[in-house]
């Protein structure tokens, strides 16, 4: 009724003052052109930004880890070829195992019967505090100072598939988020132009439990891992037909965003959501996927440090690009490289089997360690290398020879670097057999447990609801930062 009389009121000569042309209406009016597109940059940098943050939006404490590249060695390697010298099993090697130290212990395949069995490796020092490696890790000589070797760690479960979720979800059954996909829940990525957390994979397969290993879970779709070929294009179906690149491209991606949007507003589906950010990092991929994976532009120093070759799938190549990725902002990046498991049948030997994975490995981790080291991102990136278990003290027949060893759950050794780990020291030990833990004991949920720590998260605090529960990614058992190896 107001607006109505105040109509009526108006006079044929006020009207015509009131008239104004676009361009007078716009710089009048407050919202001239130039403020309109201010408003939208600062709209997409204020979405950036909160997916930068993440759900958690403030971290718990300073972060001294802004990224992680988690070297996972799929099948368990044997930590008594490699990291762990025990004189007196070489000793007693092909005696049988005291009963009072394998009483209540969990094995796959070992018998009770089953003979101990030293290894032939030789051992010397390495390092400024004399660090026992293997002939098998000649490269990793040149590391030993910059690394912590964590030699206590312990799991729950001793089957490849189930361990494997269980090293990257914090349950041995599947259908729970992953470490990166946890990680990126929290605190998103500062690349928007990659995914936040990537996956490679290297090796004669993939390793068991395949994408489960990197699945969300009951977190948003979005936050799922996404693996990367080695070769040809780095995601399947990534590029466009030839009809729809260019501003084609742009255009169709914009009127599906903008049809998801409405089916959003109208049922609230947050997977919609997922969708239209899928859709929309599937075009920025298109131009920056390739210029990541292509590593051609790298110094041949840099290839033949880590052992890479451009055009071919590799473990070497893996690094290289992990590395890239933590260049260009991705948070969670990891690499699978199988197989790691020795039970001494044919192809899983510890002899010539496991020197083959070695060589596959050793020379690009440690060149990994040194190149963030000399780029200045160390500091900042957490490294972890590590298998979902280790190998038994004891031998394994197979084929009517003792060539192997079982899965080992309860004592075998991983190795974490820089992103605020106190380098060059080895921590936590084992009986004189490899039987069993002695000193300070590091079980899976205590690495979870100080991996969000370093990125400024505290795992009593990082929950999720689902189904009427509080999820966490190190569950409902109690966990341990492992303070003593902070720097």
């Amino acid at each position: 009724m107001f607006f109505r009389q105040q109509a009526n009121a108006m006079t044929p000569d006020d009207s015509l003052t009131r008239l104004a042309t676009r361009r007078q209406l716009f710089q009048n009016c407050g919202v001239g052109l130039g403020s309109i597109a201010l408003g939208h940059l600062l709209q997409q940098e204020s979405a950036t930004a909160a997916e930068s943050q993440g759900e958690l939006q403030v971290l718990h404490h300073p972060a001294k880890a802004k990224n992680v590249i988690f070297l996972f060695q799929a099948g368990g390697p044997s930590q008594l070829e490699m990291f762990s010298h025990k004189p007196k099993l070489t000793e007693l090697s092909g005696k049988a195992t005291p009963s009072e130290f394998i009483e209540g212990k969990r094995f796959s395949f070992l018998g009770k019967d089953a003979k101990l069995l030293g290894s032939n490796r030789k051992f010397t020092p390495a390092g400024d505090y004399g660090m026992a490696l293997s002939d098998l890790l000649p490269h990793h000589r040149r590391i030993v100072d910059k690394v912590c070797f964590i030699r206590s760690m312990n799991t729950d479960v001793f089957n490849h598939g189930p361990a494997k979720i269980f090293m990257n979800s914090g349950s041995p059954q599947p259908g729970r988020p992953s470490m990166g996909s946890w990680v990126t829940y929290g605190i998103g990525s500062e690349c928007k132009d990659l995914p936040g957390f990537v996956v490679l994979q290297s090796g004669p397969r993939g390793p068991r439990a395949g994408a489960a290993l990197w699945s969300s879970g009951f977190l948003p779709s979005r936050h799922q891992g996404v693996p990367f070929r080695s070769t040809g294009d780095p995601i399947v179906n990534l590029a466009s037909p030839q009809a729809f690149t260019g501003q084609k491209g742009r255009d169709f991606y914009d009127a599906v965003a903008a049809m998801n949007q409405k089916r959003f507003e109208a049922t609230g589906d947050q997977e919609i959501q997922t969708r239209i950010a899928a859709y929309e990092m599937a075009f920025r991929m298109q131009s920056s996927a390739p210029e990541l994976m292509n590593i051609s532009d790298e110094t041949q120093s840099t290839l033949d440090h880590y052992g890479a070759e451009v055009g071919k799938a590799s473990y070497a190549n893996n690094c290289l690009l992990a590395r890239r990725m933590v260049e260009r902002g991705v948070r969670f990046i990891q690499l699978y490289h199988t197989d790691w498991d020795h039970h001494g049948g044919p192809g899983q030997t510890l002899g010539k089997d496991l020197e083959l994975r070695c060589q596959q490995t050793d020379q690009a981790s440690a060149a990994l360690i040194e190149d963030l080291h000399q780029r200045g991102l160390l500091d900042e990136t957490l490294v972890i290398w590590s298998g979902e278990f280790g190998r038994t003290p004891m031998g394994e027949t197979r084929n009517n020879k003792i060539g192997g060893r079982d899965h080992f759950i309860d004592a075998y050794t991983c190795w974490v670097a820089g992103g605020g780990i106190q380098p060059g020291i080895a921590y936590g030990q084992t009986d004189e057999l490899g039987l069993s833990v002695v000193e300070n004991p590091v079980h899976v949920r205590d690495l979870h447990a100080t991996l969000l720590h370093q990125l400024g998260i505290d795992h009593h605090r990082f929950s999720v609801k689902f189904q009427g529960l509080d999820m966490r990614l190190t569950g409902v058992k109690e966990a341990h930062v492992i303070k003593e190896i902070l720097a």
